[in-house]
């Protein structure tokens, strides 16, 4: 497949928590194309998104949607019955790899370091804790921490969680209780089929939440990360085998948490994010630009990689074999 012109339609927006994120990456990836010369087609994506893209007849979808209905296997698989080309990953994959739960059962049977947990009942919170404290819950099926609550000993939640107290117990009916993982939160961009760099994040004040990802100077990005070489490579090959074990498509980005008082032990996999954010703070691009990508290059690729796909054995959308 040559570079083009294409003609790219920009999925972004929808109604999730992460619409402004998602507005933020679309523009970015629709100017960056309109730089190299293709022709861009914006859509904001609403409930006729399906007769939208249709009337659009695009040669490829750049899928910059995040979170719930854009990144949950929901949207790929409108765009499979359709017969249309996008970007990341297709149904399958979207579906185990938003599901924080899921993921583990698809990637710990083959070795891959992820803590342990179990899904709650919001409601059994404020009876009493479901793990020993310090413990985190998370929704099973958001992105970029959204609704994230680290539950301590000393902290304002109460003990039992109090009924009134702010926190994800109060917008979601079931969640992800997980040990607490103390030390450092790395993360790792997968482009195609190889590892790129490691950043560590280091939030000024707190822990790497909504707002420190997408709040300028709220996070220092340390790229690439100053560890040892075995934690490094242990992040690359992880992140490469996951992406690889769920069928990721395009980029993707590994999430982990690593105790630096326990060496290799202390690794562990958060998450995979099958549609990493392309804001001008986002990982993925960041780490493409230490190794020379620039970013208008990193969005070609990312079409490229789709458009290459389609033209594969796998003809009927994006798949995920």
């Amino acid at each position: 497949m040559t570079r083009g012109p294409w003609h790219v339609a920009v999925l972004m927006g929808g109604w999730s928590a992460e619409r402004p994120v998602s507005l933020s990456s679309g523009e970015g990836v629709a100017k960056a194309l309109e730089s190299r010369g293709h022709t861009v087609t914006r859509i904001d994506m609403d409930r006729n998104v399906a007769a939208r893209l249709a009337e659009t007849r695009a040669d490829v979808i750049f899928n910059a949607l995040h979170g719930v209905p854009g990144e949950d296997g929901t949207v790929q698989g409108m765009m499979d019955l359709m017969g249309l080309t996008y970007t990341h990953s297709g149904l399958a994959t979207s579906v185990i790899a938003i599901d924080k739960q899921l993921t583990k059962q698809a990637l710990v049977p083959h070795g891959i370091p992820m803590p342990g947990g179990q899904i709650v009942e919001s409601e059994s919170l404020f009876t009493a804790d479901p793990l020993p404290r310090p413990y985190v819950l998370k929704p099973v099926n958001e992105g970029s921490s959204v609704g994230v609550a680290i539950v301590t000993a000393e902290g304002n939640y109460g003990n039992p969680i109090a009924r009134g107290s702010v926190g994800p117990w109060q917008d979601f009916p079931e969640l992800l209780a997980e040990p607490y993982i103390r030390g450092r939160e790395l993360t790792t961009a997968v482009l195609g089929d190889e590892a790129l760099l490691v950043t560590e994040l280091r939030p000024k004040s707190g822990f790497y939440d909504f707002d420190a990802k997408y709040t300028d100077g709220m996070t220092e990005h340390v790229c690439p990360a100053d560890l040892p070489p075995e934690i490094t490579e242990a992040c690359k090959a992880i992140a490469l085998r996951a992406h690889q074990l769920l069928g990721c498509k395009g980029a993707s980005r590994a999430d982990f948490r690593w105790d630096d008082t326990q060496g290799l032990e202390g690794l562990f996999l958060l998450e995979v994010n099958t549609q990493p954010g392309m804001t001008p703070l986002s990982l993925v691009p960041e780490q493409a630009a230490k190794l020379g990508i620039d970013y208008a290059t990193l969005v070609e690729t990312i079409v490229e990689e789709a458009l290459n796909r389609a033209q594969g054995p796998d003809k009927a959308g994006n798949g995920d074999g």
